[in-house]
């Protein structure tokens, strides 16, 4: 089984990011993020109506990261420290050395290769920092964006279930993406 720990907080870089802890400064656009219907479209999740709930959303992946059992970063450009996206680890399985992946980008930063980046420096962290296996990646089968990040680092289509989620009065169908660890 894994041992994550992950205090210090891994402040992760790449060429264009830095992929830091969320903080309470973040709260506006946590906020933005969360609240607009149209970035929020492929991710089954109610959309926050004020700052306190995005506040509360701050204080609930703090506290996966002080319980070790998920991380999320602010994506944020080097040259600006002001949160442009969000990315994860979540639902860990240490015992089966794997996770899964999910992100959020603000839309003024899409077609820029700027999540494919983010994931890249995900990936790597998984596998080679933390020592996970595998990694998932559920999305929804209309996010064309999402599957071309994913397949663009190599996952591949694992499954696709038909309405196994009931969501806002209506049934929705999910796809997993996998990536293993290369030998």
């Amino acid at each position: 089984m894994l041992n994550i720990n992950f205090n210090p907080f891994p402040n992760l870089l790449s060429d264009r990011l830095r992929l830091r802890r969320i903080t309470a400064d973040d709260v506006y656009e946590v906020f933005l993020l969360r609240s607009d219907p149209e970035i929020m479209k492929y991710i089954p999740r109610p959309l926050a109506k004020n700052k306190t709930d995005a506040m509360d959303h701050i204080t609930m992946v703090n506290k996966g990261v002080a319980d070790n059992t998920s991380i999320n970063w602010a994506i944020t450009m080097k040259e600006d420290n002001k949160l442009i996206g969000m990315i994860c680890l979540i639902r860990m399985q240490p015992e089966n050395f794997r996770t899964e992946i999910g992100y959020i980008l603000h839309p003024a930063y899409h077609g820029m290769g700027i999540m494919h980046e983010a994931v890249g420096v995900l990936i790597n962290y998984a596998f080679n920092i933390l020592g996970f296996h595998s990694l998932e990646a559920v999305i929804d089968p209309d996010n064309k964006a999402s599957e071309q990040v994913l397949l663009k680092h190599h996952f591949v289509k694992e499954a696709h279930y038909k309405e196994n989620t009931f969501y806002d009065g209506k049934f929705l169908d999910a796809v997993v993406y996998s990536l293993i660890r290369p030998a």
